[in-house]
């Protein structure tokens, strides 16, 4: 298998586990005497681990080698999804699910390594495709968890997902020495504020982030609700994940349009897309054919910003490439898991309609931050291209390099 496909099934199958609840929601709350209105919190709760680990954790990758933490990561993975697969009660599925959230991050991880190993103008086509990877995961995680829960029950796609995430481990892909950073682990996340407060890019980048996947979550947290009340099945629920992948998979050119400066023009043109593909969706309950096409609509527009937001902030720091990656994701998980929570809590108040228009709100945010505003790139990375040891200073990190 090639590198870069090797890469984007590794990150898809790590950020499936953070989804494969979504369309169980109902089932998982009966088994364990939630309410409905409160089984968005399984979400919720993943996301929470996953804005935890995305700071604590993937920063690493500038630090220690990141083929070597990347395996660590896996390892760890494959026991939380143990916890959870064998859990007996809400507390201890809480934990695991925790748990799940804070090592997906490894998923970020894979990203920034598949871009430290692409030449620049190869840089936008690997992400791309890696992000491909991870919508594909995200969409296809509820198709595999709602089929196989009809056949062997919801704690089945844990175990198997235990399983590859052991594989994966066991093959990752070799790589040349890498420059990492002498900054200590504390310096290390400082350096994450820092890079929020000197790069304009990266903190618009961030905010588009956390709207496009406040909307994306509000459709995919809350759809398994009126379905199940119109009487389908899990498969059947899930399918609409396969559905939505077609989206995402249309998505995946647009880091090629990045690597050739059409970045922005993408990011517009998505963002407009993600806003009337609640126009569709808003029909749901009259027809499933609405949610179809406005799933794929959705999710094409969320692949196509996330791959442009990515291949745009890379460049600004290459040698904090990890930071850059992990602090800009922590908006897509607090996005992630409002709209989860949100929208689950709505549609038991204001039914579908609230729903809809909760996300078409989130869309009309991302449309904000796609305005063109001018200029966008700090000093220090226009003459650098470096990210400065110290925020008071422009001197660089000291470097070392080292296999994985």
């Amino acid at each position: 298998m090639k590198p870069r496909l090797y890469l984007a099934v590794s990150a898809a199958i790590a950020v499936s586990t953070v989804y494969f609840a979504q369309p169980l929601l109902v089932t998982m709350g009966q088994d364990l005497g939630l309410s409905t209105s409160t089984v968005g919190l399984f979400v919720t709760v993943t996301q929470i681990g996953y804005v935890l680990g995305l700071f604590f954790l993937v920063p690493l990758g500038d630090r220690l080698p990141r083929r070597r933490l990347i395996r660590t990561q896996f390892v760890l993975l494959a026991g939380a999804l143990l916890i959870v697969g064998f859990a007996q009660n809400a507390v201890m599925l809480l934990i695991g699910l925790a748990a799940v959230g804070g090592l997906a991050v490894v998923t970020q991880s894979v990203v920034a390594f598949g871009a430290s190993l692409s030449a620049p103008a190869e840089r936008g086509r690997t992400v791309g495709a890696i992000t491909t990877g991870v919508v594909l995961g995200i969409l296809l995680a509820r198709t595999a968890s709602g089929a196989l829960t009809d056949v062997a029950g919801w704690r089945a796609i844990y175990l198997v997902a235990c399983a590859f995430c052991l594989l994966i481990a066991a093959t990752l892909v070799q790589s040349p020495p890498q420059p990492r950073t002498d900054l200590s682990y504390g310096a290390l996340l400082r350096s994450i504020i820092d890079l929020w407060r000197e790069e304009p890019l990266f903190r618009v980048a961030g905010l588009r982030a956390f709207f496009i996947f406040a909307s994306f979550s509000t459709l995919w947290s809350a759809v398994a609700l009126p379905l199940t009340d119109q009487g389908l099945s899990h498969t059947a629920i899930g399918a609409f994940g396969l559905i939505g992948a077609a989206g995402a998979i249309v998505s995946g050119p647009a880091g090629r349009l990045a690597d050739r400066g059409h970045g922005q023009r993408v990011t517009s043109i998505a963002a407009l897309l993600l806003v009337a593909s609640w126009a569709v969706i808003v029909w749901t309950p009259k027809s499933l054919l609405a949610l179809a096409i406005g799933a794929v609509v959705l999710d094409l527009a969320t692949g196509a910003i996330h791959v442009t937001n990515q291949s745009r902030i890379y460049p600004l720091r290459p040698d904090a490439g990890s930071r850059l990656i992990g602090g800009y994701m922590i908006f897509y998980s607090i996005g992630s898991g409002l709209g989860a929570i949100a929208s689950t809590w709505l549609y038991v108040r204001a039914g579908w309609t609230g729903v809809s228009v909760l996300g078409a709100a989130f869309g009309v945010g991302a449309l904000l931050t796609a305005v063109p505003t001018g200029r966008l790139t700090s000093r220090a990375s226009r003459s650098s291209g470096s990210f400065p040891s110290q925020s008071s200073g422009s001197r660089r990190p000291a470097a070392r390099t080292s296999g994985s």
